[in-house]
């Protein structure tokens, strides 16, 4: 693993580049009253030495205990092992870890570091310190849901189409062994819910009643159709008739007397056991403990110190603002009726939706070009990796988000993937394309994450950590910046820019609803169906979701109005001084930030610009 030396940063640079022959002056004699001494030189270095050597120690550690996680980031010195996430050797370990850490870095004297590094400490102090916070809930009795789910994770890991690589006959014994691992997990996940249940830390009735047919979608009778023997399909030629049969025979009994026996003992468990003592109740607030674990939910995800009712009543406050915006596209394009006429006429009229599949991603690869040719107006730094455009697959289209983006490659071998959810055509309006494309793909989560990826000179726990508030509030602010391109010059594609911000809005005051005031699943659905023009398909899967994983969807647009408000402090204290592009370099070219962080950063920014 390579060593993390920082560069400077691109926005001090541009920040020196328009600097006039009296202010360079002024800079150089600033430069030389403020050189430090050798006794200080060498304290510094002497921090950063010692900081990145612990963090890079740190990232080791972690990819040893997370064996999946460290393939997803590139490193397959584990592609053998599962790990479990469920035991109580490895909770262990993760506490260790976490406390070792943080005692470890709080020895090293901030003030010493460069700037950037002290941004990367304050990431790393936060990462440690949120993470003992959350070991304090008891997570473990609730493994799975019908939206995260370990299962649907290892059947895309064994597509051939996602992190584990099958080119050689070493990775598919590889594959072997961490389904074995699986194997294992999906033991100790029923006995970590019998502890659940035991302790009254349950998932409610319904999502039980949505992880069961995932499951059961996974038990097939002939083994050659399970999604796990996809690797066998997959075999390349260049190997030998001898280890193609080999390997044909160990797949076949491993998945036939291994693992479906234990996937159909786990929806059996779901479907006879865990259904009875599911709750009945909808939001955290059911839960022991229920409504201080959400405030830490809340807190974590949008990493931010607001209290849950003030994110509630922003909320409100958005929702309002933005039904406002719709009618008044409602009067532009002439339609006669009332806002909710508007909303029923865009959700089933015909001209608004496509009428095949393939229509749907032709109609978004289109839209991929457009864009394309807008984003160097905007953007010093653009990812080197493509993307790609493909629908979600079958097993879980059902019950799937309409669209969302994998990762590409650490090494660039795969491009990132935009994936729309074809499963109900009238699910996928045509004037949501537009601002579904921006946030999804470019110059949204692509360009955020494959940015992030990409970057060279900051320490790999950086490169690879993510924060909810950070990633989402940057692809709804590029939704923001659709108008700015001249990509809602249309109405109607204005409008599906309101609709998904919209959707955002009302999931600060649904989610807070479910979790901290009592809502029931059937009000939160209500609030959505009455304020948007949303289909009750996608309404009905984006409320479960929330009551799946609580605190998430109030990350977007917490994150989006830190990112617009800090633009908007940076436009007016600098005036004809501001530069977009060197703006969007400060927010991309960190990795992901924690909110506090980021506004660190961009005061930083400011003040060199001055």
């Amino acid at each position: 693993m390579r060593k993390a030396v920082l560069a400077l940063s691109i926005g001090a640079i541009l920040g020196l580049a328009g600097c006039g022959e009296n202010d360079n002056k002024q800079i150089q004699q600033a430069e030389k009253t403020a050189q430090p001494t050798a006794e200080q030189s060498a304290q510094m270095q002497s921090a950063e030495q010692v900081y990145l050597l612990l963090v890079d120690n740190y990232f080791k550690d972690l990819l040893q205990l997370e064996p999946i996680y460290a393939t997803f980031v590139g490193v397959n010195d584990y592609n053998d092992q599962f790990g479990d996430g469920l035991s109580d050797a490895y909770l262990k370990q993760r506490h260790d870890l976490n406390t070792r850490y943080l005692k470890e870095v709080k020895k090293i004297d901030r003030s010493q570091l460069s700037n950037e590094l002290k941004l990367s400490y304050d990431m790393f102090n936060y990462d440690r310190n949120v993470a003992l916070a959350d070991e304090t809930f008891p997570n473990h009795f609730m493994p799975m849901n019908q939206f995260y789910s370990t299962v649907i994770s290892m059947v895309q890991l064994g597509s051939g189409e996602s992190a584990q690589p099958f080119n050689t006959v070493e990775d598919y014994r590889n594959w072997e062994k961490r389904l074995q691992g699986f194997i294992e997990w999906l033991k100790l996940a029923q006995v970590r819910m019998d502890e659940g249940v035991q302790s009254k830390v349950v998932l409610p009735r319904v999502l039980v009643e949505r992880i069961i047919p995932q499951l059961s979608a996974q038990l097939v009778d002939n083994i050659s159709d399970s999604l796990f023997y996809t690797p066998i399909t997959l075999m390349p030629e260049s190997f030998s008739d001898a280890d193609k049969q080999a390997l044909t025979q160990e797949y076949t009994a491993l998945i036939g007397e291994q693992l479906l026996p234990e996937l159909t003992s786990l929806r059996d468990y779901f479907q006879n056991t865990y259904l009875k003592s599911s709750r009945a109740t909808d939001g955290w607030w059911g839960l022991p403990n229920g409504k201080v674990w959400y405030q830490h939910l809340a807190n974590s995800h949008t990493t931010t110190t607001m209290p849950v009712d003030e994110i509630h009543k922003i909320g409100l406050d958005e929702v309002a603002r933005i039904l406002s915006e719709m009618d008044k596209v409602r009067v532009q394009v002439g339609f006669e009726g009332d806002l909710s006429d508007f909303f029923a006429s865009l959700s089933s009229e015909p001209q608004y939706f496509f009428t095949d599949r393939q229509g749907l991603i032709d109609g978004y690869m289109v839209l991929k070009d457009k864009i394309n040719l807008e984003l160097p107006k905007y953007f010093n730094v653009m990812p080197k990796a493509d993307y790609v455009v493909k629908p979600v697959e079958s097993f879980r289209e059902q019950s799937a988000a309409g669209a969302s983006y994998d990762a590409p490659a650490v090494d660039g071998s795969r491009p990132g993937v935009f994936y729309i959810n074809t499963y109900n055509l009238k699910a996928q309006p045509k004037w949501g394309m537009t601002t579904l494309s921006l946030h999804e793909a470019a110059p949204g989560h692509h360009f955020q994450i494959a940015i992030k990826q990409e970057l060279s000179g900051v320490p790999e726990f950086q490169r690879f950590g993510n924060y909810t508030a950070f990633e989402e509030g940057w692809a709804l602010y590029a939704e923001y910046l659709g108008i700015e391109m001249g990509l809602f010059n249309d109405p109607y594609q204005y409008f599906g820019k309101l609709s998904d911000e919209m959707l955002r809005a009302m999931r600060l005051v649904v989610d807070t609803g479910l979790h901290a005031k009592g809502w029931t699943r059937e009000q939160a659905i209500q609030y959505m169906k009455d304020n948007s023009p949303m289909a009750e398909s996608d309404i009905i899967a984006e409320v479960e979701r929330y009551m799946a994983i609580p605190g998430q969807a109030l990350s977007y647009k917490v994150g989006q109005l830190k990112i617009l408000s800090l633009r908007a402090q940076a436009e007016k204290e600098l005036g004809e001084q501001f530069d977009l592009k060197a703006y969007h370099d400060q927010i991309l070219t960190s990795g992901s930030l924690p909110m506090e962080v980021m506004e660190l950063k961009v005061n930083d920014w400011i003040a060199a610009q001055k």
